[in-house]
């Protein structure tokens, strides 16, 4: 199973413009313009997922939303509740087993749950010191779920490189 883990884009501040809570965050300007062009390099490497799933919180949404239109799978886009930015990664493995069936699945969260999930999938539980960036994306590779040994890292692409792969 190929598990991508993306982090969402820019998102405004707790406190701008009457955001109450962290949930309701919203991807700033800068931060929509700069997932735009990541989805469209995520879609240059041709790349089809079983499902796209995604934190519930807004700013996961909104950039899970801009991947799934760029990618025509809009019908693929699911809410994970374990996901969440309080989530936990065995909560978010757990959860995973009920689509082992799908081959390639594309998770949006936050951090540190994604590295935090990342670095206990590559080293079976011992703690790497891994940092995902906003917008970034990293392709892990697993036996199954649970999985039974260590995951693969076939590669992690900063957002920057992700946006250069848009062409434009």
């Amino acid at each position: 199973m190929d598990l991508y883990f993306m982090r969402h884009g820019i998102a405004s501040p707790l406190g701008t413009s009457g955001i109450k809570s962290d949930r309701e965050r919203p991807l700033t300007q800068k931060g929509l313009k700069r997932m735009r062009k990541a989805a469209k390099g995520l879609s240059s490497l041709g790349i089809r997922f079983g499902r796209i799933l995604t934190s519930p919180s807004l700013r996961a949404r909104q950039t899970a939303q801009l991947v799934a239109k760029e990618l025509n799978m809009e019908e693929q886009l699911e809410e994970v509740k374990e996901l969440s930015p309080e989530g936990s990664v065995q909560g978010l493995l757990s959860s995973l087993t009920s689509y082992r069936a799908q081959k390639q699945i594309l998770l949006v969260g936050h951090e540190p749950l994604l590295s935090e999930t990342i670095s206990f999938l590559l080293s079976e539980g011992n703690n790497i010191r891994i940092g995902l960036k906003k917008g970034g994306l990293c392709y892990v590779e697993v036996d199954d779920l649970p999985p039974q040994k260590g995951a693969l890292l076939h590669w992690m692409l900063t957002p920057k490189q992700l946006r250069l792969l848009s062409g434009s």
